[in-house]
């Protein structure tokens, strides 16, 4: 039987934050303090929570920055985010809401009025802000938002050569082949060089890499053109014939060579998705090859890299770096090949569970492990926290801060919730909740005549033996299944946020959306 379960609702306990006032005691929010504690939050598109050097998981992938920030400062090893897509994500780590709160359930609908950024209570602080990159939270506007004294941005997903720029309401083209990691990364050093250096800042770089179709710049094509693909176990799983199975099959007994897959219980929309825009057999209609997709992917994710290595110099460079506090982070994460699928928005441990990389060197001891549940709605309390501001009520999320300093907090939260909307554009993937502990895995597929899932996450890493009959793990799965449910009564999550979506006029084959 699991334990009750955990987690904070509106921050952390009484006791802890006591105590973490008590060890650093800060000045009021409207004053900034005697020794600037600037923050440069950076977000990746797309980039799993594996594919960074340090975790030997992708062959001869080198990301020397990421891997400076994990060994210099703090890796939080199980980071993940409420809901597996752009615009959900975003709006959660800018609002500190579950994405049932702020209603941004989608890729299309426009942000509701009334949504408070954290940039905008750290602007009350004496905060100078900015914005560069990819915003794409609820609509495709580039046109400036709350919180930010400098503004730059694009529509939509924008593109990776040659991008046109809102620049503080002003529309400036880039021609001659400038790559946007690049740029993006440029324009960033310049707003810091303007800064005064005696008063805080704080700099949110939102990338668009590494996000498809994937677009290496110039420099790094062709990189990794020889380097070995590593097929997942469970990608040629959910093919009708299972016997093309590419590398090591996965949960096979070593004594009875018995494998433990159970394909009767596989959701018959996974089973499905292989052949489809976001499946391994059918992959974005057939307009690139899967080895191909992955060594660009590989290669475009080395911008980014280079990107946060020139912002560590920089800092270095002005003599910042002491109390500065960085974090990166990816939106959410991605499929290459697990279950037969591609891209995200599914529960399974590669599309929800991302990088989180915090470094500080007057903040965090180097080489630092946290091995709590981190999820993307505690990254606006916790940047608050480090700059002495108190976190606002309405925010659902908890400041790891003291996760950094190696502090003991208690009743910390010990799983992870999941929601995803069903997305007219994609109706492949059904609307799905979830919880995940540090051992198993519930999956509530809701709104289809399929099965719910339940996953052994130590026995079955790969996720591939469904044990939702399993009549010994009944009991589990009722508790987590009544977790999930208590959760999304107890943060008003019960009502699905409809959005209404105008697609083309005349189009009928997407019913009820205009």
């Amino acid at each position: 039987m699991l334990t009750k379960y955990r987690w904070i609702m509106a921050g952390a306990t009484v006791g802890a934050m006591m105590a973490f006032t008590t060890l650093r005691p800060e000045p009021p929010a409207s004053t900034p303090p005697a020794t600037p504690k600037n923050i440069i939050f950076i977000l990746s598109d797309d980039h799993r929570y594996d594919a960074m050097g340090f975790t030997g998981k992708f062959s001869g992938l080198q990301t020397p920055a990421l891997d400076r920030l994990a060994r210099e400062g703090a890796h939080l090893e199980n980071a993940f985010v409420n809901t597996a897509l752009c615009s959900p994500s975003r709006a959660t780590i800018l609002t500190g809401q579950y994405p049932h709160t702020h209603t941004i359930v989608d890729n299309q609908a426009p942000t509701p009025k009334g949504l408070t950024f954290f940039p905008q209570y750290l602007q009350k602080a004496g905060y100078k802000t900015a914005f560069l990159g990819k915003w794409h939270m609820g609509n495709t506007d580039d046109m400036p938002q709350p919180g930010f004294d400098y503004w730059l941005s694009f529509k939509g997903q924008g593109v990776y050569y040659n991008p046109t720029f809102n620049i503080n309401g002003k529309q400036v083209p880039h021609k001659d082949s400038a790559y946007i990691t690049d740029l993006l990364t440029d324009y960033a050093l310049e707003w810091l060089g303007k800064q005064d250096k005696k008063k805080p800042f704080f700099l949110y770089l939102s990338h668009k890499a590494v996000h498809a179709e994937f677009e290496p710049a110039r420099r790094h094509r062709g990189v990794y053109r020889n380097t070995p693909i590593q097929y997942p176990p469970s990608m040629y799983l959910t093919k009708t014939d299972s016997s093309k199975i590419f590398g090591p099959v996965p949960n096979r007994d070593p004594e009875t060579g018995e494998l433990k897959v159970n394909m009767k219980d596989m959701p018959e929309w996974l089973k499905q998705q292989r052949y489809s825009w976001h499946g391994v057999d059918y992959m974005y209609h057939g307009q690139i090859e899967f080895n191909d997709f992955y060594r660009r992917y590989l290669e475009t994710l080395l911008g980014v890299d280079e990107s946060v290595a020139r912002v560590m110099k920089w800092l270095e460079d002005n003599n910042l770096a002491e109390n500065t506090l960085v974090v990166y982070m990816g939106d959410n994460g991605f499929s290459f090949g697990e279950h037969g699928l591609i891209d995200k928005r599914h529960m399974y441990e590669e599309s929800m569970r991302v990088p989180l990389l915090a470094w500080c060197p007057s903040l965090i001891k180097a080489g630092t492990k946290v091995p709590q549940v981190i999820q993307n709605l505690d990254i606006a309390p916790s940047l608050l926290a480090y700059a002495g501001v108190p976190k606002p009520k309405q925010m659902q999320g908890a400041s790891f801060i003291p996760l950094l300093k190696g502090e003991k907090v208690a009743n910390w939260r010990d799983r992870a919730f999941y929601e995803y909307y069903w997305e007219v554009a994609f109706p492949q993937t059904p609307t799905m909740f979830g919880v995940r502990t540090d051992r198993y895995k519930f999956i509530f597929n809701y709104g289809v005549w399929d099965a719910n899932e339940l996953y052994d996450l130590q026995a079955d890493p790969y996720e591939v033996n469904n044990l939702i009959r399993s009549p010994e793990h009944q009991e589990i799965a009722k508790q987590l299944r009544t977790e999930m449910w208590d959760w999304l009564e107890q943060t008003g999550g019960l009502q699905i946020p409809l959005k209404p979506v105008d697609h083309k006029r005349g189009d009928n084959r997407f019913q009820g959306t205009y």
